[in-house]
This record gives structure tokens, C-alpha cells and sequence, in this order.
């Protein structure tokens, strides 16, 4: 018996479905999840924008809410709290850690 997913959920990683110490995007994060930053893809834009403000490879980072409508996602990094666009935060590898 096949599942009943629509072909939109199963192309999208659901935030349970990534195991602990995986990598996966920054989008894919679950909120509450921490993880540390291993690379940036080429296709993100600004990446000096990002590192300003602390984003680079080696920093942890906790993801802290997801906007109702998609969008946006809120994180913490370095004690300070920023919104990351979530087409942004698509090009951010980063690997999960345990609690």
C-alpha cells in the first residue's frame, strides 16, 4: 500500500524526518533545533552580509520560529536573534546537534 503524501510533501524534507548529526539545510531545521553552519552553496547571495552578522562556516546557530506563511525564519546566533529569508537559508548547510 503506497502512502498517501501529495508529490509537493514528498520533494520537501520534513523537519522530523532528519536525523540527529545530519546535514541538512538551514530552511530544514526544525524550530528549537540547534546545528552548526558547514558551508555555503554558491548560489547564496550576499555572503558577506551574512558573515557580518555572524553566519560562516563553524557557528552554531538555533533555529527559534518559522513565519506562519513560510517567508521568513527567525535564529540565534551569537546571542543576538535575526530573521533569514528562507530562500536565503536554502543555500546554508548546516549539521544538526544533539541537545
Amino acid at each position: 500500500m503506497s502512502d498517501n503524501k501529495t508529490p509537493a510533501a514528498k520533494g520537501r524534507a520534513s523537519a522530523c524526518s532528519i536525523p540527529d548529526s545530519a546535514e541538512c539545510t538551514l530552511a530544514e531545521l526544525p524550530v528549537g533545533g540547534s546545528a552548526v553552519i558547514v558551508s555555503m552553496k554558491p548560489g547564496l547571495r550576499g555572503k558577506k552580509k551574512f558573515a557580518d552578522v555572524g553566519l560562516v562556516p563553524g557557528t552554531m546557530l538555533q533555529m527559534e520560529a518559522h513565519a506562519p506563511f513560510g517567508g521568513l525564519l527567525r535564529i540565534r546566533v551569537m546571542d543576538s536573534s535575526l530573521s533569514i529569508h528562507r530562500d536565503d537559508a536554502a543555500n546554508i548547510v548546516v549539521r544538526r546537534e544533539l541537545p
